[in-house]
């Protein structure tokens, strides 16, 4: 550690080190934080200034000079990035506790990336939503399986689905009413049997049916669907 980060040791902590290169910068972390179930000088936490944004972390590989910093917010990863400059992470780390949205920090502090949610989650939950659906989509188009293909086509085609948070899980595909992790219980969940045709329908309470077409497997799921059952909003499931 001494010669990978003489800065941190010098300090004592990661945490110290953080603050002590903000100050002489110009810049307000808030006072760093440690944790007890975390080696001092190599994990550190920036606490945050926003209600929808969780502490940044920030940690330091032991085998090479790299430090990782991770942000999320609403129980969505946002940003995410590695460097060897600790003036760097202070950066990121200012920005991110002054609430500069998160394309300002990629622009400002270039190792920082942003996540595929990120890019979009500061435009509203029904964003978030739409690109997990491309994602979910072109994901779809490049596997050999055209039953699971056929089934994901089928749910985004259905308007009441469209508007939920699509997840894969186990190979069953599942919606949530909230964007972020842990995401709500999902009212149906749809499956496609191996490599044949099948299709196979899922309640809270357990099999719904099965059907030969994805378009009856989604119409069988729609019909077990709470009457008012809205579009996903932002933020974690809490039950």
């Amino acid at each position: 550690m001494d010669d990978l980060y003489p800065e941190v040791v010098a300090a004592g902590r990661l945490a110290t080190s953080l603050d002590a290169v903000a100050a002489d910068h110009g810049l307000s972390l808030g006072s760093a934080r440690t944790s007890e179930w975390s080696s001092p000088l190599t994990w550190a936490s920036v606490p945050s200034g926003s209600s929808v944004r969780d502490d940044l972390t920030v940690s330091a590989s032991t085998d090479e000079r790299r430090f990782r910093i991770e942000g999320w917010g609403q129980g969505i990863q946002l940003i995410a990035g590695t460097t060897d400059d600790l003036v760097e992470v202070v950066r990121a780390a200012h920005n991110w506790r002054s609430s500069m949205p998160l394309h300002g920090i990629r622009r400002s502090v270039p190792f920082v990336m942003l996540t595929r949610r990120g890019e979009v989650v500061e435009l509203g939950p029904a964003r978030v939503v739409a690109a997990e659906w491309q994602w979910l989509r072109q994901r779809a188009d490049e596997t050999d399986r055209p039953s699971h293909r056929a089934l994901i086509e089928a749910a985004y085609d259905e308007p009441r689905l469209r508007q939920l948070y699509p997840y894969m899980s186990h190979s069953v595909l599942n919606f949530s009413t909230t964007t972020g992790y842990p995401f709500s219980p999902s009212p149906v969940s749809l499956g496609a049997l191996g490599s044949h045709s099948n299709f196979r329908v899922w309640g809270r309470s357990g099999v719904l049916g099965e059907t030969a077409t994805a378009a009856e497997a989604v119409a069988l799921a729609v019909s077990h669907f709470p009457a008012d059952l809205g579009p996903a909003v932002a933020g974690r499931y809490e039950a």
